[in-house]
């Protein structure tokens, strides 16, 4: 059996977007890949993503954000680095080193999201159908070789 599938999937804050790539590559992938998120400025996990990713049976209360440097100084090596940066956060969306290949999912910030816990719902749902949507893709792609 060869070496999992190494990725890092990063954006500004990993607090939302990356947690969820992460957790759904995890989720949709399973042993064939070591999957890992961070962000270049580290905040607190979004609970709003943390709600939805329930939804889908993921619990990560109480999961802490990383920081990509601290990954980069610490010697991490990835196959795959997804950013998952919006398009507006493009030139401030971290550069990670990836062995093979490095993609970009532009998808909208969750932190924009304003109003109740059901209008953030509202608003942070279908970025996490996106991400789930795209994440299932790229594992697909990664099993029949395509990547």
């Amino acid at each position: 059996m060869s070496e999992k599938t190494r990725v890092l999937a990063i954006c500004i804050h990993n607090s939302a977007r990356s947690q969820m790539t992460e957790e759904y590559l995890r989720a949709e992938c399973g042993n064939e890949v070591e999957v890992m998120s961070a962000g270049i400025e580290p905040g607190t996990l979004n609970p709003v993503v943390v709600e939805l990713l329930k939804e889908d049976g993921i619990d990560i209360t109480g999961k802490q954000t990383r920081s990509a440097f601290d990954l980069h100084d610490q010697g991490y090596r990835f196959d795959y680095v997804i950013a998952v940066c919006d398009p507006e956060a493009a030139e401030r969306c971290p550069i990670f080193p990836a062995e093979k290949k490095r993609l970009h999912w532009p998808f909208p910030d969750p932190s924009k999201a304003t109003g109740t816990l059901e209008e953030k719902l509202a608003y942070i749902r279908p970025i996490r159908d996106q991400i789930r949507t795209q994440v299932a893709q790229f594992c697909r792609d990664l099993r029949a070789g395509t990547l």
